[in-house]
């Protein structure tokens, strides 16, 4: 059995994707959760699974012992992110323990663009109050590396899809729409891909760093339902402009934001080969899985 064990706070569906593939090189795996029904699910898999939230901590901090790599998936929420409210103390006295660190955030970091391109030297300018708690979070987790040297990296994330989560599943469910804003374009990674590129970081430390997690084609999102429609031998919805959609202020907001995502870093200093470079590739595997 292999000596590395990984302590997930957030066992979400990135961080998921990523313990399946530890487990299966040998890895333990410890993490948390908000429900003791999923907690139980994954101890099924072969998670040690152990209860947390904003208003949960760690009820044993004996699970922290022997750690060698360590996620933070946990979104912050208004008072701050809550592994550092409840838990930072405990990760800055095990730091020298610790080989690895990374930090889920997310691309909306960087604010709206007006569809240009951003990259991890880029100025952060977050234009909704979710990006800024991110950014919030960023500057904290960085100040464990900077303090303590607990070696963390962040990880930006553009928007995730991958199985049962993905256009081809809001075609399915009759709930696909096509809403169109001019100029808007999203960049996008599938979750395996995520995965991926976490593990070459382990095999590539390098604290403080920042890296963006996307595929090679930001676009619209009215394209992506139309080509998952075309797979699904299905009438694309029609057309809405956004002006005219009915929409929650979380789907706004999210067309609040348009720019283009850079992941050469990730290739060139992780030399990460994503599986799926862009929707195309990452439907029509999804399609064949289903």
């Amino acid at each position: 059995m292999s000596a590395n064990v990984m302590f997930v706070f957030g066992l979400g569906f990135s961080a998921q994707a990523l313990s399946m593939r530890l487990l299966a090189e040998g890895w333990t795996v410890r993490g948390t959760t908000r429900s003791s029904d999923k907690a139980l699910r994954l101890t099924d898999m072969g998670i040690e699974a152990h209860l947390f939230d904003a208003g949960q901590p760690l009820a044993d901090l004996s699970v922290l012992d022997g750690v060698t790599h360590l996620l933070a998936s946990v979104p912050p929420g208004p008072d701050g992110d809550p592994v550092l409210i409840h838990h930072g103390n405990d990760l800055a006295v095990r730091a020298s323990q610790i080989t690895w660190a990374g930090y889920l955030s997310t691309t909306g970091v960087y604010g709206d663009r007006g569809g240009d391109w951003v990259d991890e030297s880029s100025i952060l300018d977050p234009s909704t109050e979710r990006g800024v708690r991110r950014e919030v979070a960023e500057t904290a987790w960085c100040a464990l590396w900077r303090e303590h040297r607990l070696p963390v990296h962040l990880f930006r994330l553009a928007g995730i899809y991958g199985p049962g989560r993905n256009a081809l599943e809001t075609v399915r469910q009759g709930k696909a729409r096509r809403v169109v804003k001019p100029g808007q374009v999203f960049s996008r990674t599938h979750v395996h891909d995520i995965a991926t590129v976490l593990a070459a970081s382990m095999i590539r430390p390098n604290p403080g760093a920042a890296y963006n997690v996307c595929d090679d084609d930001p676009a619209p999102p009215q394209d992506v339902i139309a080509h998952a429609c075309d797979l699904l031998g299905v009438t694309p919805p029609p057309e809405i402009p956004f002006e005219d959609a009915e929409l929650s202020e979380m789907a706004r907001s999210f067309y609040a934001e348009s720019k283009r995502v850079s992941n050469a870093r990730i290739k060139d200093e992780l030399g990460v080969e994503l599986a799926y470079p862009d929707y195309r590739a990452g439907l029509a595997a999804l399609l064949a899985e289903s």
